[in-house]
């Protein structure tokens, strides 16, 4: 079982320090670093962390927002994490879906993402 970790930034002028360091004491072996925006659906090292992951591992991240492009995008990630046996781990929001207090959290913020789906289409 490992802990894999991914951060981003949105822009060059950002640095990747304060997540690499946290990713780091979290106890993550390997670390996928981008410079990418959260709207773009091409983040190849994204994808790259989520191949190299394996049933019993956990993906790490600084914060929720560096994961997904929107909160209907981070939940289809995480859930088919959870589809392949992996956990997910958010450093700063203290969610942990390895844990039944971060699966229901996390399951609070799904419902809340298709609720908003389902005005939206109304």
């Amino acid at each position: 079982m490992e802990r894999i970790g991914y951060a981003r930034v949105s822009t060059d002028d950002q640095h990747l320090d304060l997540q690499r360091d946290a990713l780091q004491q979290a106890g993550c072996s390997v670390i996928y670093e981008e410079a990418a925006s959260g709207k773009s659906a091409d983040r190849p090292e994204l994808a790259q962390a989520l191949k190299a992951l394996r049933a019993g591992d956990t993906l790490s991240v600084w914060r929720l927002d560096r994961l997904g492009r929107s909160l209907p995008d981070l939940v289809r990630i995480v859930t088919e994490l959870e589809q392949r046996g992996i956990g997910f781990e958010s450093l700063i929001e203290r969610i942990d879906t390895t844990s039944a207090t971060g699966k229901l959290t996390f399951h609070l913020f799904a419902a809340l993402a298709e609720f908003e789906r389902n005005l939206i289409h109304c």
